[in-house]
């Protein structure tokens, strides 16, 4: 099974996500920051990352920029998982931060769902 990394500092949003993604029958990981993500990165390597931007410490757009310059940006799709949703937050997540994808909180479970399932067929064929 797939093993997905879920990394917000919500406990609630985190559990939330976790229940929805084991019962589709994903492996999940939890982090409750970016320090945390990075830190685990190595040891864990998830096959998907679902990351929230607004965080305290390091937020989720310099969390994606630093694993997308480590590995190449194929082989770990990474989703921005934010309320932060303007255009310009949307820019950032692609051209700064080189997400795969932004899903817009509250998230719809079907798009979330939809989301994973395309990104890891997408890294499976590379």
């Amino acid at each position: 099974m797939p093993l997905i990394n879920v990394v917000d500092d919500d406990e609630s949003i985190r559990f939330m996500l976790k229940l929805i993604l084991e019962r589709a029958g994903y492996d999940v990981v939890e982090a409750e920051s970016g320090e945390e993500c990075l830190e685990k990165f190595d040891s864990i390597r998830p096959d998907l990352i679902l990351l929230d931007i607004k965080m305290t410490g390091i937020d989720g757009w310099d969390v994606c920029k630093q694993i997308k310059e480590r590995i190449p940006a194929i082989l770990i799709p990474i989703s921005m998982l934010s309320g932060m949703k303007t255009e310009g937050d949307l820019r950032r997540s692609f051209e700064y931060a080189h997400a795969d994808a932004h899903i817009k909180k509250p998230f719809d479970r079907r798009e979330l769902l939809d989301t994973v399932k395309i990104l890891l067929e997408k890294s499976s064929r590379s």
